[in-house]
């Protein structure tokens, strides 16, 4: 299960026990206790490039610097990607440049300087750690991603930086759209079940082709195939469709809602400024 906690200042977020026991500082964002206007109250974490009505980027920098000082990091700098719903890892490396912006959708880093963020809004937000958390993974998963193999390429980049298998890897799995509200046609019904077999994570939906989707169920299905042991996985039965108190959700809001963020610092030595 996670963990819910909340800052002096009202930012609402959700943390892992498994990765806090590493001494790994991270969270799950929720809407709260930001300084974004409605329909992006308040804790706005992202802009879509599409949408017709915007939040501005100084609110959603403002909100990241709280965030990242509520977990005590305020003073690192943020690595983030252009997510496009698909397989591919950006690494950030001890010493060497990043640029933001690159298009991918999980970072994987050991540079205890740099802070790692992903941002969702019914998609599945996994974070991962090593054994002693000096590496770490941030992975944003849609069911592109998933039947892309996105979680199995975000573990191997995690193998390789870290010099560890994925079995000592623990991994915390954030909230995302519950299987009841998340029906989809017969095309992702189909690259589910091309992907996982028999045991795809899929409903019959109310009539036709259609179905229901467990995008949770598979993220662990992926994780477990990977070779992260079960009992190393957090998460938690949170939907983000389902409380629109405390996240917001592309699908329950037609598109024109905000951004939560996930995010994670390897633990290490900082370089002193």
């Amino acid at each position: 299960m996670l963990d819910r906690r909340e800052s002096t200042d009202g930012i609402v977020y959700y943390v892992s026990p498994l990765l806090e026991r590493l001494g790994v500082r991270h969270a799950f964002s929720t809407r709260a206790g930001g300084v974004s206007p409605p329909p992006f109250d308040t804790m706005n974490l992202g802009i879509a490039g599409d949408a017709a009505v915007r939040d501005s980027l100084e609110n959603v920098e403002e909100n990241y610097r709280r965030l990242r000082a509520a977990l005590g990091c305020a003073d690192r700098g943020r690595c983030w990607i252009k997510q496009v719903h698909g397989a591919d890892v950006a690494t950030v490396r001890p010493g060497s440049a990043f640029e933001n912006g690159a298009c991918a959708d999980a970072l994987v880093s050991d540079d205890p300087d740099r802070v790692l963020s992903v941002k969702y809004a019914d998609c599945v937000p996994i974070l991962l750690a090593n054994r002693d958390g000096s590496a770490v993974a941030a992975v944003h998963a849609g069911w592109r991603g998933l039947v892309a193999g996105m979680i199995p390429a975000a573990v191997r980049e995690l193998e390789r930086v870290a010099g560890q298998r994925a079995t000592e890897f623990v991994a915390a799995v954030g909230p995302c759209i519950g299987v009841a509200h998340f029906e989809v046609g017969p095309e992702v019904v189909a690259a589910f079940r091309a992907r996982m077999g028999d045991g795809a994570p899929v409903r019959r939906g109310r009539g036709g082709d259609k179905g229901y989707v467990d995008l949770r169920r598979a993220t662990l299905a992926e994780l477990r195939a990977a070779g992260v042991a079960e009992e190393r996985i957090d998460t938690a039965d949170l939907c983000t469709f389902a409380n629109p108190a405390e996240f917001f959700s592309h699908r329950r809001d037609a598109g024109v809602t905000g951004r939560m963020a996930a995010l994670i610092v390897p633990r290490g030595e900082v370089a002193k400024r």
